[in-house]
């Protein structure tokens, strides 16, 4: 997977199809010289023009400054003239801003490595290896190690950054991006997902231009708004053929993810943490840490490229015992009683839902302190027994002699002014001293960055689970941080308070398994604002969208299912008018489009109509049917209603491309017109199939039986409903 060529001074990173090469020139410099498609064992150290003359037209190498303008590096640097955006800035004690890196010595070693106090993917020697390339600027003291990790059977290489002081004085970093990625422009695009709350993860796509584009966020969250991810892209690339580059951040708070063509028709790509308002003191013998970045290469379009970061994911990213287990169907409360519930309500939900299949009853916000609205009570997790009559143990207890699981709903990063809590710690709160806090849904946030803050925030949750059989939590955070401020850092080190929060609450999420290993995690926040790689390595599944409107989930779960597994994405059957968007849509259509991921139900079951009641067991024994297929099968966009304006299709193929599930959505009509034809790549060509409408009466459609090439390349047939948000399922089965 890695080697070494001292005679040319490369490595060279191979994954099953894709080969990426390093260069160390002459004068140290560490140079990227090729990522794409596997190549031979050739020396391409060429590809780094770094012989080309300089532009005076002399017959002379480029001096440094304009080499180091031009010449494409793995790591680039501030303040000694790469004029592109750089991936590292230090200022000294002195106040300068420059640091040079040039090649020390390197480490190849078998197996991935932890990043203390970071979420890191993981794997063994039969998995992966593990390239440490070191670097050094002598003026500061400065070690920087730039880290490899290079999967034998995955199309991925992640990245990350060590930076160390060797040095007498203090230096501050300023940026400390994971990754930079140098490669020439070819008529690009670029891929982003944007959003707001309700409407997350929603696909961009435009030409590279000139200069600089990407996405950020200050959230200190990753953010409803813009996603750590980006994707460059041949220009007439699709879901099955062309080249795509994907890079995403394995991170949860802020983030910058930048593209810049440059004057040469060079692009450089970068990605880490969000250098605005950052800053890092880093003390002799001390060491910081960047989180890790996911490069992924396709030569075969963007379905392959989901299939790499998927695959990753599911294999060497996700630790829970959940990720290869069926999950519990769930019925949570919140859209079906907000904060009107008591312990006989939650019963007489818990009693209907399992008589129809369903396995877990959550109690969402409203059930502690005073709170029966959202202005009061976070911070206090007591038990409201005015509401919870006889207990929290006692509604478990009921609960589980249905035969259901219990989960609960915590939001442990909050305090609301009107609690218990501010009114003994009003320090507790972020802010700065002086100014009056901005709140945001009525509440403040915890600074848990304090040793004092986090030990009672992680007690506060832990005292609940430990007094009743609670499976499941769903862990919220329902605003941005905002007033940055902390009695508990010196002024010189409030820019590392963003940081610092994102790894107090891995800390906390860290220590609920460690001492609930059985636990089912579920984050949250306003549903999909913290939906990242990061908080896959606490939980196997993310609240994709508070908006479970079928349609607007379309466009969510596609963007969401661009980069992340479908195993990864809540999502519920709600009630129609839609609480977040008003749209009325077929329960029937709402239940296929939930069958791609977690699913669950988000509604007052007591209410529902019996029509709608009825399909209820259905859609339980079509998910226990499929969720294996779903789960663990290879994802495949077939047509983007984002795109065509009318239809939305997708499949999952089993990984032996033995069956596969199609979900069709007709989402909008047209009178007097053909019968559609969907193609279906990623079967075995020459095998016979036989194609089933499992939700349908059989004896009205009956069976057909085609082979996979005929499947892939004339398609098979898919029926015109009469109306709009019609939707369908197809399962593909080998004979």
């Amino acid at each position: 997977m890695i080697s070494f060529d001292s005679k040319k001074n490369s490595f060279r990173l191979d994954t099953p199809n894709s080969t990426y090469s390093i260069f160390i020139n002459e004068r140290g410099y560490i140079g990227h010289a090729y990522y794409g498609s596997k190549i031979g064992e050739d020396d391409v150290s060429y590809l780094t023009r770094n012989m080309e003359y300089g532009f005076s037209g002399n017959k002379i190498f480029r001096e440094k400054g304009m080499f180091l303008d031009f010449f494409p590096q793995e790591l680039p640097t501030e303040g000694l003239g790469d004029y592109r955006e750089s991936a590292l800035a230090v200022c000294d004690s002195e106040g300068h801003n420059a640091i040079e890196l040039k090649y020390k010595s390197h480490k190849i070693i078998a197996g991935a490595k932890e990043l203390p106090g970071l979420p890191a993917v993981f794997g063994g020697a039969e998995d992966c290896s593990v390239l440490e390339l070191t670097a050094t600027d002598d003026i500061l003291g400065a070690e920087v190690t730039l880290i490899y990790t290079v999967f034998d059977k995955i199309d991925a290489i992640v990245r990350s950054v060590r930076i160390k002081n060797n040095g007498t004085k203090p230096f501050y970093i300023k940026k400390a991006l994971s990754l930079a990625l140098d490669i020439d422009n070819d008529n690009f695009d670029m891929i982003t997902l944007h959003g707001s709350w309700a409407r997350e993860r929603h696909m961009e796509r435009h030409a590279v231009h000139m200069g600089k584009q990407g996405v950020v966020s200050m959230r200190g969250e990753t953010s409803h708004q813009e996603h750590p991810f980006i994707a460059l892209l041949d220009h007439n690339a699709d879901w099955d053929s062309g080249r795509v580059y994907g890079i995403n951040f394995i991170y949860s708070g802020n983030f910058v993810a930048d593209v810049q063509r440059n004057q040469f028709d060079n692009i450089r790509a970068v990605m880490g943490i969000n250098p605005e308002g950052f800053t890092w003191k880093l003390e002799n013998g001390e060491v910081f840490d960047t989180p890790q970045a996911v490069l992924v290469y396709s030569d075969s379009g963007l379905n392959a490229m989901s299939r790499t970061f998927h695959d990753l994911y599911r294999e060497h990213l996700i630790r829970s015992p959940y990720k290869k287990a069926d999950r519990p169907i769930l019925i949570n409360n919140w859209e079906a009683t907000y904060f009107n519930f008591d312990t006989d309500k939650l019963i007489d939900i818990a009693r209907e839902a399992s008589k129809d299949g369903i396995e877990m009853l959550v109690m969402d916000d409203g059930w502690f302190g005073h709170r029966s609205f959202d202005d009061s009570s976070l911070g206090d997790w007591t038990v409201n027994e005015d509401k919870i009559k006889g207990g929290l143990k006692h509604l478990v207890d009921e609960v589980n002699k249905l035969g259901m699981k219990f989960g609960i709903w915590f939001e442990p990063e909050m305090i609301s002014p009107d609690s218990d809590l501010y009114r003994a710690h009003p320090d507790w709160a972020i802010q700065i001293p002086g100014r009056e806090p901005g709140m945001s849904r009525q509440q403040l946030v915890l600074d848990i960055t304090r040793k004092e803050v986090e030990d009672y925030t992680y007690e506060s949750v832990a005292k609940i689970l430990r007094s009743a059989n609670i499976e499941y939590v769903k862990w919220d955070m329902n605003r941005q941080l905002t007033d940055i401020g902390s009695v508990a850092l010196p002024a010189d080190r409030i820019g590392e308070f963003y940081h610092r929060y994102v790894l107090a609450v891995y800390r906390l999420q860290e220590r609920l398994l460690t001492e609930f290993p059985k636990l089912l995690l579920e984050n949250c926040s306003g549903g999909g604002a913290r939906f990242d790689p990061g908080m896959f390595f606490y939980s196997p599944q993310i609240w994709c969208s508070d908006d479970t409107d079928a349609i607007e989930r379309l466009s969510i779960q596609e963007g969401t299912a661009l980069i992340y597994p479908l195993s990864t994405m809540g999502a519920h059957v709600s009630v129609c008018p839609n609480h977040a968007c008003g749209r009325v849509t077929p329960f029937k259509t709402r239940g296929y489009v939930a069958l791609s991921g977690t699913f669950g139900y988000e509604l007052d079951i007591t209410k529902l109509p019996l029509e709608e009641r009825a399909m209820i067991p259905g859609q339980v024994a079509l998910y226990k049917k499929f969720s294996s297929l779903v789960r663990n099968g290879d994802y495949s966009r077939i047509a983007s209603y984002s795109e065509n304006n009318e239809y939305d299709c997708w499949a999952s193929i089993a990984k032996d491309k033995s069956k596969a599930l199609v979900t069709f959505v007709q989402v909008m009509n047209h009178p007097n017109y053909k019968t559609r034809f969907i193609k279906i790549t990623g079967l075995k060509p020459d095998a016979r199939y036989k194609v089933t409408w499992p939700d349908e009466d059989l004896s009205k459609l009956q069976p057909v039986e085609l082979t996979g090439l005929t499947i892939a390349k004339a398609g098979i047939p898919v029926r015109r409903d009469w109306g709009d948000f019609q939707g369908q399922l197809i399962y593909i089965e080998e004979k």
